[in-house]
């Protein structure tokens, strides 16, 4: 049994997250509200305005979801 959490997360927020792996250098990176929303999941954490993910972003994001999956396929 797994005690992982599959998150269904919209396809922008999904687009949030994975941007914040390599973040641009304007900073620049998601609207506040999707970051907002990823904080409260816990896969971000935003310390003086700037959002870094967290181990458990991280986690989702190569996790990945099966809707996506099934979407490429």
């Amino acid at each position: 049994m797994s005690n992982d959490v599959d998150f269904d997360l919209s396809p922008d927020q999904w687009e949030a997250l994975r941007a914040l792996r390599n973040p641009e250098p304007s900073g620049r990176l998601a609207k506040a509200y999707l970051l907002e929303g990823l904080a409260k999941l816990g896969l971000v954490d935003v310390n003086d305005g700037v959002p870094a993910m967290t181990p458990a972003g991280r986690k989702v994001l190569v996790r990945g979801s099966c809707r996506l999956l099934d979407l490429a396929a």
